[in-house]
């Protein structure tokens, strides 16, 4: 048997704090925790969000347009081959269908080594948030081109590896589920004090919504649900947790809200417990890594029936799906629990119980099992 080293190419390492490279680095730590010898490339920042783990090789990058804190690889030099000729990879983890990725597959079909992806970001689904959805047909074409090259693709959700199935991407899926730290993410951080200090009063109901605040994670589905209930019930209070570009304009149109910022460690698992309900809209999820820790955090959970969401929230018993955009609908479902002490502490007791079963140690060991058997495996067909 080869020995196992894996070279991982992703286009998020250590440059925005995000469900992608938080992901990354815990498994980069726990494949050294396993005596795993990893090197990883990707683009960086002069002054990065992260203190990544492991080895890390930055690549020229440029500033994605529209989204200048994100960065788009824009080639793989002389000298990053150097280092991964040295390296000797005998796996290479395709984390982006990008510039470096392409580059990294032709590399690792040229040099004879297996090929594995992750399906991370849910690309084709932000298309229409920039007026970009007749590229959506183009998106996908390239995408089964793409990973049709891999012989395994790591998908986070079963509901993720049937959109991927119905778009012709239907070969070598597995499962790569997401994990929580149920310690840190937990009801026993529930901090009463801290909610009146910051203007709420205790027979209030907090509704919370936490993620990167730019519009593709549908705020506005959010700001629009919170007017509704606040019609009916003035005691309905918004909490929003994170930062990003639709920030101000976020403030100017929910000014009785209380906004965190970006706040991380004992602050976002306080802020998690010290809610009531999570809502969180988003249909461009692959996963939901904040509904997991919401859910850890004993909060029930109304979310888009959607990709990603659906495989955590189970309708009726820790919490409720909603048709995607509808604010009634999504208004009722809130209502629904806040306005029964009971349906309130069931479906929070649901949640954090199944939340539970997510473990970052089991979720790794699986994908490093996934790994080992990708190595006996022949390689897939080279494709022009």
């Amino acid at each position: 048997m080869n020995e196992l080293r894996v070279a991982i190419f992703t286009g998020n390492y250590n440059h925005i704090q995000d469900g992608v490279s938080l992901t990354l680095n815990r498994l980069v730590a726990y494949l050294e925790s396993q005596n795993v010898p990893v090197l990883v490339f990707g683009p960086t920042v002069d002054d990065p969000a992260i203190d990544h783990e492991g080895e890390f090789v930055p690549v020229p990058s440029a500033p994605m347009p529209g989204r200048s804190e994100y960065r788009v690889t824009v080639g793989f030099p002389e000298s990053a081959q150097k280092k991964l000729r040295a390296f000797e990879p005998t796996l290479v983890h395709l984390a982006t269908p990008d510039v470096l990725g392409f580059r990294a597959m032709r590399w690792a079909q040229a040099n004879n080594i297996q090929i594995v992806a992750s399906y991370h970001t849910h690309f084709t689904s932000y298309l229409k948030y920039y007026n970009l959805g007749m590229l959506e047909m183009l998106g996908w074409k390239y995408l089964q081109w793409f990973y049709s090259q891999c012989k395994h693709i790591y998908v986070p959700s079963p509901s993720m590896a049937t959109e991927l199935n119905e778009e012709g991407i239907d070969e070598g899926i597995r499962i790569w589920e997401r994990g929580v730290n149920t310690d840190d993410f937990n009801p026993k951080h529930r901090d009463m004090d801290w909610r009146r200090s910051i203007g709420y009063e205790d027979s209030d109901t907090i509704v919370s919504f936490v993620s990167r605040l730019v519009w593709e994670k549908n705020l506005q589905t959010f700001v629009d649900t919170i007017k509704i209930l606040q019609q009916e019930n003035p005691d309905m209070r918004a909490m929003v947790v994170g930062d990003g570009p639709a920030k101000k304009e976020l403030e100017h149109m929910l000014p009785e809200a209380h906004f965190t910022g970006f706040i991380t460690g004992e602050e976002l698992s306080r802020a998690y417990a010290s809610s009531d309900v999570f809502l969180f809209p988003s249909e461009t999820e692959t996963f939901g890594n904040v509904t997991l820790e919401a859910m850890s955090s004993g909060l029930p959970c109304v979310v888009a029936d959607a990709t990603g969401s659906r495989s955590l929230v189970e309708s009726g018993v820790n919490g409720y799906l909603a048709a995607p955009r509808d604010t009634q609908e999504f208004a009722r479902c809130v209502a629904r629990i806040a306005d029964n002490e009971t349906v309130w502490q069931e479906m929070s007791r649901a949640a954090r119980q199944k939340a539970l079963a997510y473990s970052w140690d089991n979720v790794n060991r699986k994908l490093l099992e996934n790994y080992r058997e990708a190595l006996q495996e022949p390689r897939p067909q080279l494709k022009f």
